[in-house]
């Protein structure tokens, strides 16, 4: 595949640069459509995304609908009939600005106003439309051979909200047909199992106009949410740690001391008491923090494993507020680690095997990141010398490949991604390890060494859901909201074929509950036939206990799984079964 580069020389496109240059070209024919429709069209920002592809417009007052979509793919595919050649060209800052102001792209030039003196300002021409880019893009237009518009959303001209209100319109781009329909298809899937449809259907969660970006967790919900703290809380004590509970409003002095503050104001909800400025946590590790400093500590205490499941807020631009998956607040499964230097690698290890041991009962499969000092951040060379080499130590004693994310730690440190992989093959950042020298510096952290003398300890944050709520999220898209029976909030349906065999299924279903296993008795007066499809369909539960004459006249049940397959036996036996499938969390 041939491309252009911005000095115009034309060169054999490198393999795994071929879709983003292809999703690169495709929102600049997007965009020479929309400006064929709507010739007063603005334009900001059009990259290229991991999948497709969108461009930031200005349309004034014009409001789009799904026709308009439409309308912009049939012009797009006219376009690349054209076989417009794509030409490179450069221009001096000066005339880049007048070309700009020509043409009537404000944005354009205000971003040209952000470029260093030096920089060689670039466009692309194809046609009659004219983009500043840096490139490369294809050659012709007729070389974009598979793509199609999606979506429309809003989106703040820089992501702020105090600018201007843009359309975003989104499409998708493959090399070809075949990986375009194979796309579409996984689109169709992942709409299938679209958690907050799946959440709506089984009563698991719900949000409203009153409070947007907050979840409300329904009874089922509540079911599967503590199902999964009351594991979370079992590995964690069995791997030695404690748990507290810190406030959920602090001065914004410890705010200040913390960083955060000075790094994540913007983020951070804030009101005021006694005359003080409070902040409302987006993070536990402050808490965590005064909870270890309240009392002295000597090195044989250490490690000291604090866990705490502490509800944070956070701001979030209500148009990214996005179902369980970008909300505005979530439990964290945070815990903080106290240890001396010598403990850092033996620590991570730990945390590195429990962190895989949640992932591999959810039968996930991931990668890992080593995130490094970003721009933002606090604290002197030599730590984040040492914390980086700390953790590329701990990955490498361990033998764990791991891909180096230049600048993506966290402002206080540098931090481990573990990046899952779903049933549908995309993937979610959920674990990480970070290990912080700043804050036990920032708080005065201490603790007597072997000597008798005051040392600083070394502390790591680390989540393995993240976000419980998030996490949520995943598991219902990735289970299809089919979830393992240990973790469904209903585990077994129990269905009468008719009023005869009821008094039957009223004693199947105590002898159930009374063993701990979560059992609905569905007394309705539907045909068999409705209630094992609703039972199947929509609330997905396990186990379908169909109960008729024959049932109730032998003692058995007959066990319908999510399969379809159907077996006998005395209720007992199905009884010992599902209580051992329960507790072993299969």
């Amino acid at each position: 595949m041939k491309v252009i580069y911005n000095d115009g020389t034309v060169k054999e496109c490198p393999q795994e640069e071929e879709l983003h240059v292809i999703r690169h070209t495709a929102a600049h024919i997007m965009a020479q459509a929309i400006k064929r429709l709507w010739p007063e069209a603005d334009f900001a920002f059009g990259p290229a995304t991991e999948n497709g592809f969108y461009y930031d417009v200005d349309l004034g007052d014009t409001k789009l609908t799904d026709e308009d979509l439409e309308k912009i793919e049939k012009e797009m595919k006219k376009i690349c009939k054209e076989n417009l050649p794509i030409k490179a060209f450069t221009l001096p800052r000066e005339e880049a600005v007048k070309l700009m102001q020509e043409r009537g792209e404000k944005y354009k030039v205000e971003h040209i106003g952000d470029l260093p003196d030096d920089a060689t300002i670039s466009f692309y021409q194809q046609g009659e439309y004219i983009d500043m880019c840096v490139g490369p893009h294809l050659t012709y237009t007729k070389a974009l051979k598979a793509f199609k518009i999606t979506q429309q959303s809003g989106a703040y001209w820089r992501g702020d909200k105090n600018n201007k209100m843009l359309t975003r319109i989104n499409g998708i781009a493959f090399r070809n047909q075949e990986e375009l329909e194979a796309h579409l298809k996984l689109l169709e899937e992942a709409a299938r199992r679209d958690h907050r449809k799946i959440g709506k259907e089984m009563n698991l969660f719900m949000f409203c106009d009153e409070g947007p970006g907050f979840p409300f967790f329904l009874p089922n919900g509540m079911v599967l949410k503590n199902t999964l703290i009351d594991y979370w809380r079992e590995i964690h004590r069995k791997a030695g740690y404690v748990e507290v509970s810190t406030p959920l409003i602090m001065n914004r002095h410890l705010w200040e001391t913390s960083g955060h503050w000075d790094h994540y104001k913007d983020n951070m909800y804030s009101t005021v008491i006694d005359g003080e400025d409070y902040c409302i946590k987006p993070m536990n590790c402050p808490g965590g923090v005064l909870v270890y400093r309240s009392q002295p500590h000597s090195y044989r205490e250490l490690p000291l494993r604090v866990g705490e499941l502490g509800l944070v807020h956070r701001h979030e631009l209500r148009g990214a507020l996005h179902g369980l998956f970008r909300v505005r607040c979530f439990t964290q499964d945070d815990a903080h680690i106290f240890m001396r230097r010598d403990q850092i690698s033996d620590e991570i290890a730990n945390v590195v095997h429990l962190i895989n041991s949640v992932y591999d009962k959810f039968g996930f499969k991931y990668f890992v990141e080593l995130s490094t000092r970003p721009e933002d951040s606090m604290g002197s060379d030599e730590d984040w010398e040492d914390a980086t080499n700390g953790l590329k130590n701990a990955l490498e004693k361990l033998n764990m490949p791991y891909i180096i994310n230049e600048g993506d730690g966290a402002f206080y440190g540098p931090k481990i991604d573990f990046h899952l992989e779903d049933s549908l093959g995309r993937t979610w950042q959920c674990g990480t390890i970070q290990l912080d020298f700043q804050m036990p510096l920032n708080f005065h952290l201490e603790y007597v060494n072997e000597a008798g003398e005051k040392e600083r300890p070394i502390m790591i944050h680390r989540v393995c859901f993240g976000s419980i709520e998030r996490f949520i999220g995943i598991l219902t898209e990735h289970y299809a909201g089919k979830f393992p029976t240990w973790l469904a909030p209903v585990q077994v349906k129990v269905l009468p074929v008719s009023e005869k065999t009821l008094d039957y299924a009223r004693g199947v279903a105590e002898k159930l509950e009374d063993a701990g296993v979560r059992v609905v008795l569905d007394e309705s007066n539907e045909k068999i036939g409705y209630k094992i499809r609703q039972a199947q369909q929509v609330d997905r539960v396990p186990y379908m206990l169909v109960l008729g004459a024959k049932e109730a006249e032998a003692g058995t049940v007959s066990v319908r799984d999510r399969k379809g397959d159907t077996t006998t036996m005395s209720a007992d036996e199905f009884l010992n079964s599902v209580k051992e499938e329960i507790a072993e969390r299969r």
